[in-house]
């Protein structure tokens, strides 16, 4: 019975958790916090009764923006269902059909009504739906159910479930990356618990989240950054266990060629010098303001210690002069193990990138992929899957030209994606009139070993042929 109750809890709403909110096709991703206000879809509600329930439970939004579960109930009355019309050929759409005008909708939400009696209410004050056919009645039903009922779904996030959430909501953050696109790059990128893969993204890590969420946990991912450091809102949102992120690794792509190279140093002093300057110094700035606004409103330093026995009378100035200099220590501490984690780090990454035996690459940035393509091959082993996501076709016809032109790559693909979708309902089955226009396109091949020395050898033997043997004749003398 305990595994039991382990196993159900599982699948339960708990506090601090990262759920998705679902309404109709719209998805937003929040966490679980208790008297905390959520904004979703112009409405605001508490997710305090959310907490203990199902995954995938509905709820009502009723008074005071608290959440009730709603019960199953049977949506169409047979009532309705029976009189319908055969056809709609004598409709007419002029706004006059409904009795009801939005004032005395709004009367009916002020009384409490929930959104389903309000749908009851406009199908009874409606002069035309008895004369439609069944599919339009239940077609109107559903319209004016998504408009007036207050339900919102919490489900667990996954991989499909965000794709599909930042694509329709900001598909630019994530390169226009489609979700069927995204489990095709993880099937050709052999993505598996146990391997080692090296993830080069500007999506807001939705696909480093994708990769972690298809190891579960085992194996190392190390995440190649542009800039002064990694970008993770994607993979917060999949509220993974803490020892999933024990797994995960970064390095800054700047440093690829001095590792490639034999000459970094990860005991340097000036290790994220680069990154502070890719930022524009902004992080000194930030730290020097303070210090600025506070001389500006008090005495310099030198002027509290040239006029000592002037400041020493005054009590609040000697408590603010030592509580600004505490809070110069506490900031001087903070950098100091910052950077130290930050040397960790690095380090760390650079044993597990030094081996090059990487057993999977996956790129997918708003960067041009040839030179990124051309740099991190290079840390993975024989025989190994690479994927690369662009947006455009044009810089992936480059890469793959550029790799068969210098070798070590084998079966050599380039592909779009292409996805429709379609109703599924009894007698009017059919493809959805909108649909996406383009997921992209993916570049994938496998990586080969290269021997020089053997092709040298190859080489110099057939330029320089074997001797034909000679024949000899016998000469006798008579």
């Amino acid at each position: 019975m305990a595994d039991n109750g382990d196993d159900d809890s599982q699948h339960r709403v708990n506090e601090g958790d990262y759920v998705v909110l679902k309404r109709g096709d719209i998805y937003k991703a929040v966490q679980i916090q208790k008297k905390k206000k959520t904004v979703f879809e112009k409405q605001w509600f508490f997710l305090d009764n959310a907490v203990g329930e199902l995954y995938g439970t509905t709820f009502e939004v009723v008074t005071d923006g608290k959440l009730q579960p709603r019960k199953p109930k049977h949506i169409e009355s047979s009532a309705d269902a029976k009189e319908a019309g055969t056809d709609n050929r004598n409709i007419q759409d002029d706004g006059k059909s409904q009795k009801l005008t939005r004032d005395d909708i709004e009367t009916l939400k002020e009384q409490g009504l929930n959104g389903q009696e309000i749908v009851q209410q406009l199908i009874e004050n409606s002069t035309t739906f008895r004369d439609k056919t069944e599919f339009a009645q239940e077609k109107y039903i559903k319209k004016k159910k998504k408009k007036y009922e207050n339900s919102v779904m919490v489900l667990r996030p996954s991989c499909r479930i965000l794709a599909m959430m930042y694509h329709g909501r900001e598909p630019g953050k994530i390169c226009h990356l489609r979700y069927d696109t995204l489990a095709q790059m993880l099937t050709l990128g052999n993505i598996h618990a146990g391997s080692k893969v090296l993830v080069f993204e500007t999506c807001a890590g939705l696909v480093l989240g994708a990769v972690i969420e298809r190891m579960g946990g085992y194996g190392s991912v190390v995440q190649m950054y542009p800039g002064g450091g990694p970008v993770r809102a994607g993979v917060e949102s999949f509220g993974f266990p803490s020892h999933f992120h024990d797994t995960l690794h970064e390095f800054p792509i700047c440093h690829v060629n001095a590792l490639l190279a034999g000459t970094l140093d990860t005991e340097a002093k000036d290790i994220d010098t680069n990154a502070g300057q890719a930022n524009g110094d902004k992080s000194n700035l930030t730290q020097t303001d303070p210090e600025k606004a506070e001389g500006k409103g008090g005495s310099p330093d030198t002027e509290d210690q040239s006029m000592e026995t002037s400041t020493s009378t005054d009590p609040a100035e000697d408590k603010e002069r030592e509580e600004r200099e505490k809070r110069r220590e506490i900031r001087a501490q903070e950098k100091i193990v910052k950077t130290e984690e930050k040397r960790k780090k690095l380090s760390a990454a650079a044993g597990v990138l030094k081996g090059r035996n990487a057993d999977g690459l996956v790129i997918a940035s708003r960067f041009h992929p040839c030179p990124v393509l051309l740099g991190l091959i290079k840390f993975l082993a024989p025989s190994r899957p690479f994927v690369v996501y662009s947006q455009y076709k044009e810089p992936l016809i480059e890469c793959y030209s550029k790799l068969r032109e210098q070798g070590g790559a084998v079966s050599l693909r380039l592909t779009d994606s292409w996805i429709r979708h379609y109703q599924v309902l009894p007698n009017r089955t059919h493809p959805m009139l909108l649909m996406s226009g383009g997921g992209g396109y993916i570049l994938s091949g496998t990586t080969v070993a290269t021997d020089t020395t053997k092709a040298k050898t190859c080489s110099t033997t057939a330029e320089e042929p074997a001797a034909k043997r000679l024949k000899l004749t016998e000469t006798t003398e008579g």
